[in-house]
Order: C-alpha cells, then sequence, then structure tokens
C-alpha cells in the first residue's frame, strides 16, 4: 500500500494531522482575525480540517487548499459537503511548491507541512509569498524540547540540524521579516492523543481487515511507529504553531 494511503487511515481519528486539540486550532483560527469575506489558502491541507474550520469562522470568506494525496482530497472533499462548505472551498491536488494562485490571500496556512517546502525558513519564503500586505501566516513546525538522543533521532531518521529550539523558531520567522503575534505550543497530553491516534488508527484497520494483503503492512507501521515514539522521541519533539504578521518596514530585523 502507498504511503499516502497509510497516511490517511492513520488519521481516520485525527484529521488535524499535528498533535494540537480543536479547541486549541479553533483559538489559533480565531487570532488570525475574523475577516468575514477573507480569501484563505492551505498550503499541504491534508484533509483540510484547518481550512473547514477557517470557513466557518470566515462566513463570507473562500479558500484553496492544495495537497499530493487523493485520499486525504477525498475526505476533504467529504467533509466540505457535511459541512454544507463546499461552494466555498476549491481542493487542489499537486505539489504545494508549484502552486500559482490567481491574486493574494489575507490567510494563508502550513501546519505539520513545512518539509513540503524543506522546512521551516523556507516554508517562510515560499508560503509568505502568497500572503497580502496586511495578512497572517499560520505555521506549525517542530522543535527540539530538550537536545535530541540518539534514540529520538533514529526513530525520526532526522539529524540535531533538521529542527532548533523554541526561541531559535522565534528569531528565524524574525529574520524572514515576520514576528509572532500568537503562538501555541503543544503539550503532552496533546501530543498522547495525537500519537495514540494515529497508531491506533493503523492498527484498527488491520485488525478489521484481515484479508487484505496490506493489513500486516500497516500493523508493523503501527507497531514500529509506537515504538519509535515512546522509546524515542516522546518528551524529545516538541510542536509550536504560530500566528505571523509581517514587521513593519521601518522595523529593525
Amino acid at each position: 500500500m502507498d504511503r499516502q494511503r497509510l497516511s490517511s487511515i492513520a488519521h481516520t481519528h485525527h484529521p488535524i494531522a499535528s498533535p494540537i486539540f480543536g479547541h486549541n486550532a479553533n483559538r489559533l483560527l480565531h487570532r488570525c482575525g475574523r475577516r468575514p469575506n477573507a480569501r484563505i489558502l492551505d498550503l499541504g491541507c491534508g484533509e483540510a480540517a484547518w481550512t473547514l474550520q477557517a470557513l466557518a469562522l470566515h462566513v463570507d470568506g473562500t479558500a484553496d487548499a492544495v495537497d499530493t494525496s487523493p485520499y486525504a482530497l477525498e475526505r476533504a472533499a467529504a467533509a466540505a459537503e457535511a459541512r454544507e462548505l463546499a461552494d466555498r472551498i476549491t481542493l487542489h491536488e499537486r505539489d504545494a511548491r508549484s502552486y500559482v494562485p490567481d491574486g493574494d490571500y489575507d490567510l494563508v496556512m502550513c501546519v505539520g507541512s513545512t518539509h513540503v517546502f524543506g522546512g521551516f525558513t523556507d516554508t517562510l519564503a515560499h508560503a509568505g509569498r502568497h500572503v497580502n500586505a496586511d495578512g497572517v501566516l499560520l505555521v506549525g513546525e517542530g522543535f527540539w524540547q530538550v537536545p535530541p538522543t540518539d534514540a529520538a533521532l533514529a526513530a525520526l531518521d532526522a539529524t540535531p540540524e533538521d529542527f532548533t529550539d523554541l526561541p531559535e523558531l522565534v528569531d528565524t520567522a524574525e529574520a524572514a521579516g515576520w514576528t509572532p503575534v500568537y503562538a501555541h505550543v503543544s503539550d503532552p497530553a496533546e501530543w498522547d492523543n495525537y500519537e495514540w491516534s494515529w497508531v491506533g488508527s493503523l492498527t484498527e484497520w488491520a485488525i478489521d481487515n484481515p484479508g487484505h494483503p496490506s493489513a500486516a503492512e500497516a500493523l508493523g507501521l503501527a507497531r514500529s511507529h509506537r515504538e519509535g515514539w515512546l522509546r524515542g522521541y516522546r518528551g524529545v519533539l516538541g510542536f509550536a504553531t504560530f500566528v505571523l504578521r509581517r514587521l513593519s518596514p521601518d522595523r529593525a530585523v
């Protein structure tokens, strides 16, 4: 089974696809502004959970949501229909790096998908170019809560340089011309909920589909992911979501 399909199954019970509780995602979106007719762009949208909630807050807004996974976008379309938001969202099955919009946006989001652009710094540059002068950039990124252990690096297939600490994330944003006006740092309960949902969804699918040719693969992936998290990066890797505004031109960066 291809990785996109496995990822879609893994996020069955957690469409936000980041270690964030729904009420905290909603609070972040409230802090992004409530312009009723906002134009919204979600890059690496997954099942478009962030996009749809943003549209619920921006009652006359419209959105473009971009992802390469047909499985995630199929679920996004179904969720949009269920929430009666399908007429205000356009789903694009394509690489977010090559997305060419037909105008600027009041809110651009890239939460948990910075790998698409090669990391936090490049996300600020590439996603930020779609934000209009007074707009908001919402970005969620991992960081080292403590110095990474060998077990954490092995589980994440990462190097120490792949993430910074939280203060350096803020410094990086400001060096790129952005500054946080609000942020949320995911707590241990949010991480546990996300990870147990991820491995649990795959495990349940494998149990419920014993004859499927990919059942053993799904169960094996769930077990290896669980081991990597519990014995590796649990309590080591953090996650922060920033509400970013451009620094004023006359302010030193």
